[in-house]
C-alpha cells in the first residue's frame, strides 16, 4: 500500500489519499490523473487493467484501488 500512497501523492500531491473516498464521484481528480495512475499502477506491481476495471468503484478511494490491485495480482494482502 505504501507505493501506491507515493504514487498517488506524486500524480496529485494536495489530495488527501488518507481520507479521501470520492476521487471520481467528486471529481477531485482529473482524466488525466486517471490516466498517469493507471500507468503507474501497471508498470509498477506489473498488472494489466482492462477497461472493465476502469470504473468510479475502483478509483474512488486509495483503498478502493488497493484492493483492485490486490485482485489482479491474486493476492489478498501485502
Amino acid at each position: 500500500m505504501e507505493e501506491l500512497m507515493e504514487i498517488l501523492e506524486d500524480i496529485c500531491p494536495d489530495v488527501d489519499f488518507e481520507t479521501e473516498t470520492s476521487l471520481i464521484d467528486g471529481k477531485v481528480i482529473s482524466s488525466f490523473e486517471i490516466l498517469s495512475i493507471i500507468s503507474e499502477i501497471s508498470e509498477t506491481f506489473g498488472i494489466k487493467l482492462s477497461p472493465a476495471e476502469i470504473i468510479p468503484e475502483n478509483f474512488n478511494s486509495a483503498e478502493a484501488l488497493w484492493k483492485m490491485i490486490q485482485r489482479l495480482r491474486g493476492k489478498k494482502d501485502e
